[in-house]
């Protein structure tokens, strides 16, 4: 079971992109990954150094896992709503999300997703999901000499509003050297609000939402830009070409990235087939039929079911099969393992 799967996760990328496509995409500078949404649980199948690195993980520890395993009990379930129906409707988004690395410490990140279509019928084939950690603002912090600093906004005179800040304080100077109890309590006070100031710092980004910055949206959309490139010219070397655009509208017997993650929840041995095209060929196999018959998904789809047929089938089966399906009536046959035909109808 964990073989066939580790094959389809390897197929998935290996048979679009030529074999230099692994190693010039660690080259880049990016944290992404790329899904494949017609597998079971949408997995990822293959995961950027530049990824692992920000994250913590090793590739095997994430190739074949879906993406919510980075989310965490603070991730915004609206966001992942979002993103879930982005891939829905097959387009592109960006979006502020919070994930987490292996070590369990949360962070704000840039998340951009990207379909990947197939230029010949328009289908999705992959998802790119970059990530581009947010860098919290900067708030105002005291310093030890009492004074602002926030960026380039530092004040350096006693007595003085500095920016918008509208706090007015004098000089530390004059209070360390006072031995007053007033004036050395004004000053523990002082240096004990630094420290409060610095774990709301910390703490910023986590308990509020960060926005990324329009420097950071600029460094998602190159590195999509440049990962587009990498996969469209590795992708021209096999003769399966992609592009970021889709080109064409999917044909008939083309499934969206809806439908195929939905049916990659069920657990059971079946095949779609679509009967409007010539042949009837299979649209969709799922995971437990490939498992069961030893094939690669790219042996089954676009065959009929008749290359699955024998010396010893039973003929007389086949006619009754042939019968429902002409008659668009269930059926149940016994042929070495149990066959269940059932019309799928489609509401247009």
């Amino acid at each position: 079971m964990e073989s066939q799967l580790n094959f389809n996760i390897e197929n998935s990328f290996d048979s679009r992109y030529s074999f230099c496509a692994r190693q010039e995409l660690d080259e880049l500078p990016y944290s992404f990954t790329i899904t494949d949404p017609t597998i079971c649980g949408h997995p990822i199948v293959f995961a950027s150094k530049g990824f692992l690195k920000v994250f913590g993980y090793s590739k095997d520890e994430v190739v074949g896992k879906n993406g919510r395993v980075f989310q965490g009990p603070k991730t915004d379930r609206k966001s992942v709503m979002e993103i879930r129906e982005a891939i829905r409707e097959e387009r592109s988004m960006q979006i502020n999300l919070l994930n987490y690395r292996k070590d369990g410490t949360p962070f704000w990140m840039l998340f951009h997703l990207s379909p990947v279509f197939s230029k010949e019928d328009g289908r999705v084939i992959h998802f790119v999901g970059v990530q581009v950690p947010i860098s919290p603002p900067r708030r105002p912090r005291w310093s030890a000499s009492g004074v602002v600093r926030n960026g380039a906004n530092m004040c350096e005179e006693g007595d003085r509003v500095c920016g918008n800040t509208n706090i007015m304080f004098g000089s530390c100077r004059r209070e360390v050297c006072s031995d007053t109890p007033v004036e050395l309590s004004r000053v523990l006070g002082l240096l004990a609000s630094e420290s409060v100031l610095d774990d709301s710092s910390r703490g910023l980004g986590i308990e509020e939402t960060c926005e990324a910055s329009n420097l950071e949206k600029q460094k998602a959309e190159v590195a999509i830009n440049k990962i587009f490139s990498v996969l469209t010219r590795h992708s021209e070397l096999t003769g399966r070409f992609v592009c970021a655009e889709r080109h064409s509208l999917p044909g008939a017997g083309i499934l969206s990235s809806a439908l195929n993650i939905s049916l990659g929840r069920i657990k059971q041995s079946f095949v779609l087939t679509d009967p409007h095209l010539p042949d009837m060929p299979i649209v969709y196999a799922s995971d437990a039929f490939l498992r069961l018959t030893g094939y690669a998904k790219d042996e089954v789809l676009e065959r009929n079911c008749r290359f699955l047929s024998g010396a010893d089938t039973d003929f007389s089966t086949l006619y009754q099969i042939k019968e429902s399906i002409q008659t668009e009536q269930a059926c149940t046959e016994r042929q070495e393992f149990v066959l269940e035909l059932s019309p799928y109808i489609t509401c247009s």
